[in-house]
């Protein structure tokens, strides 16, 4: 039985992929994943078979990665960003738990969207930050909120991510009135989109004017914490040391 390897890619482009992570892509037999990651890696490795599949499909993804390794293939399972993060990774290893067969499975990080999105913007989350998803296909929209008051309360910075479609237009506009409650209106907000991909974009805001920047479904916001500022278009998260 070959193994299965679960490899974060990144944000997308081959710059930001880990050694470890093409080279278990060059060595895979079959590259699995959702459509739009396995076009972001497809001309990288001709050659390959590519196997992939819509939104909502993850556990069937994992199980034909499953079926695929017992037939004897070796089969990259890919997820942007980092694999164990809203990833496929955990999924793998469920699947594979339940089959009750001991494949080998291998879970490979890689560069998340919230430290990609930092980077662009200087350096935001040197501190305590927390990250928190709005979507609500996988988690009740109520806990959602809750961790968000939560992570305001606790003077976190915030990363969050998925923060708006089509169809959750106002999830972001009532986390922002959430982390209002305990930040100032003037605190720092960085609003990145397609990090690391093409059309990467970026803009500066505060709490109060962040809704007028566009915010989609590849974006990701990081709103500061009490100490955060912007100083020579750099967005900064002082960590406490005596300069």
């Amino acid at each position: 039985m070959s193994k299965i390897a679960v490899i974060g890619i990144g944000p997308g482009s081959m710059a930001d992929m880990t050694q470890r992570a093409k080279a278990a892509m060059e060595n895979a037999d079959i590259i699995m994943g959702y459509n739009t990651y396995i076009e972001l890696v497809k001309k990288h490795f001709p050659g390959k078979e590519f196997l992939s599949s819509g939104m909502t499909r993850e556990i069937e993804r994992c199980r034909l990665a499953l079926q695929k390794a017992l037939e004897g293939k070796s089969v990259a399972l890919i997820s942007s960003g980092d694999s164990g993060i809203y990833g496929m990774a955990g999924i793998m290893l469920e699947v594979v738990n339940h089959s009750g067969i001991g494949i080998p499975v291998e879970v490979m990080p890689g560069v998340t969207a919230a430290s990609a999105a930092a980077a662009i913007l200087g350096a935001p989350i040197m501190h305590d930050f927390v990250v928190i998803s709005l979507s609500d296909l996988m988690t009740p929209l109520e806990q959602i909120y809750k961790r968000v008051e939560c992570a305001a309360q606790g003077d976190f910075v915030i990363c969050l991510y998925n923060p708006k479609s089509k169809s959750r237009v106002d999830y972001i506009e009532k986390a922002r009135d959430i982390v209002l409650k305990y930040r100032e209106t003037t605190t720092p907000v960085g609003i990145v989109r397609n990090a690391g991909r093409e059309n990467e974009a970026s803009d500066m805001a505060t709490l109060t004017n962040m809704l007028d920047f566009e915010i989609d479904m590849f974006t990701v916001v990081i709103i500061g914490n009490s100490k955060t500022y912007f100083e020579n278009g750099r967005m900064i998260t002082p960590r406490g040391y005596d300069l």
